[in-house]
């Protein structure tokens, strides 16, 4: 039978050697049981993840690494049956230890032992069966028993990896239909958020935010790594990158919304939305509508928890009625020239900032307290409103929140 890729051709030895493996080999398994007895106690003595497989499934990791053994064997003899792959067991034993959570390394370590104990047999073998017979030419086959050893090793390492890649994409999906769920409002069933909470890793119940950070182009990388960042805190959350966003859920435990959203800070490099404190996955899709909200309220990187910027969460909704705020609260002054225009809205923003106090507004813009005073006029002559009249000075404070959005707004959608 032609051996399977990647399998080392018997030809690769000398005649005396391969007649030495097949007959060292047949001997060999005549004493299957009792080498499968040794793997699997040296196995379950020295890698702890196969001791806790050992408690719940003896019989089954016994007959796991006997038929490893086996077809080891019957390779390196020669004997595989018509028609079976030579790492058949091999990719077999790759898949179940992936699925089971066994650790790769362990799981070649354990391997290793296996091909510890064919190598030893057949020495053993020739030694006691046959008086030392075969000894020589079995050392001349040493390097293509540990070829074929390894080679089986490559085959239990290429199925791991694909059978840990195709659980990743699984769960990964699994975690995405829940969270989907979740925004849908779905969270109110008991039953769906309880398996939600169990997937995602989250409580079903206490106080959480919703963090939004919206992606505006396929190179927009807006939080990085936000799951590792909050971990090192302590603080337990789930995270999904979706075409249009990046949505996490973070549980708060005894923390407040300041104190989680500032140790998100390091993973944050753009605009970071977030809910206000929920207390059940229930609440999930309207925190998710509040949190997108929240971060439309910034024109850069940062992170905008939505209570801390309701004036601005209003405006940014109602485009139409902010283009009019702004037209109605500063009148006139939107026809100065460009120059005379920004410097008298940097003006209006400084004074509401003091309080109305031009005098803090001066030390501010590092001018004269008089220039101060002197453009106030200006704009409230041109915009017919009066900084003293708490109406007035709310539609100018307003007026200016709209037009950094707008201006936020616009360098999105132009970048430099």
């Amino acid at each position: 039978m032609s051996p399977s890729a990647g399998t080392p051709a018997p030809t690769e030895v000398s005649g005396p050697a391969r007649e030495a493996l097949r007959t060292l080999s047949r001997a060999l398994l005549d004493d299957l049981e009792s080498l499968a007895d040794r793997l699997t106690l040296m196995v379950l003595q020295r890698e702890p993840a196969y001791a806790r497989l050992g408690i719940s499934a003896p019989d089954e990791l016994r007959d796991n690494l006997r038929g490893n053994i086996e077809r080891g064997i019957q390779s390196l003899g020669g004997a595989v049956p018509e028609g079976a792959d030579p790492q058949d067991t091999s990719r077999l034993t790759g898949r179940l230890r992936a699925r089971e959570g066994v650790p790769l390394e362990a799981v070649l370590r354990a391997y290793r032992l296996g091909g510890r104990v064919i190598w030893e047999g057949l020495l053993a073998t020739s030694r006691e069966r046959f008086s030392g017979r075969y000894d020589h030419e079995l050392l001349d086959a040493a390097g293509y028993v540990w070829r074929v050893i390894d080679a089986s090793s490559a085959a239990l390492v290429d199925d791991y990896r694909l059978e840990e890649a195709r659980l990743r994409s699984q769960e990964l999906s699994k975690r995405h239909a829940f969270l989907n769920a979740l925004l849908e409002g779905r969270g109110s069933d008991p039953a769906l958020a309880e398996e939600a909470a169990t997937t995602l890793g989250l409580p079903t119940s206490g106080p959480m935010l919703c963090v939004v950070a919206p992606v505006d182009t396929p190179r927009d990388d807006p939080l990085r790594s936000p799951r590792d960042v909050l971990g090192q805190q302590g603080i337990v959350s789930s995270w999904h990158v979706r075409p249009s966003d990046i949505v996490g859920l973070v549980a708060l435990a005894d923390r407040t919304p300041s104190a989680a959203l500032d140790a998100l800070g390091p993973a944050v490099c753009g605009r970071v939305g977030a809910s206000p404190v929920i207390t059940t996955l229930g609440q999930v899709g309207d925190a998710y509508t509040l949190a997108q909200t929240a971060a439309r309220t910034l024109s850069g990187p940062g992170v905008a928890f939505l209570d801390d910027h309701l004036p601005e969460a209003l405006l940014v909704d109602s485009p139409q009625l902010t283009e009019r705020l702004t037209r109605v609260a500063f009148g006139d002054l939107l026809g100065l020239p460009k120059q005379e225009r920004d410097t008298m809205l940097t003006t209006l923003e400084a004074v509401l900032d003091a309080g109305g106090s031009p005098t803090h507004a001066a030390q501010r813009l590092y001018c004269h307290r008089n220039t101060v005073i002197y453009r106030l006029h200006r704009i409230e002559a041109t915009t017919g409103r009066r900084i003293s009249e708490p109406r007035d000075r709310l539609l100018l404070t307003l007026a200016l929140l709209a037009r950094r959005g707008v201006e936020g707004v616009a360098a999105r959608a132009h970048p430099q």
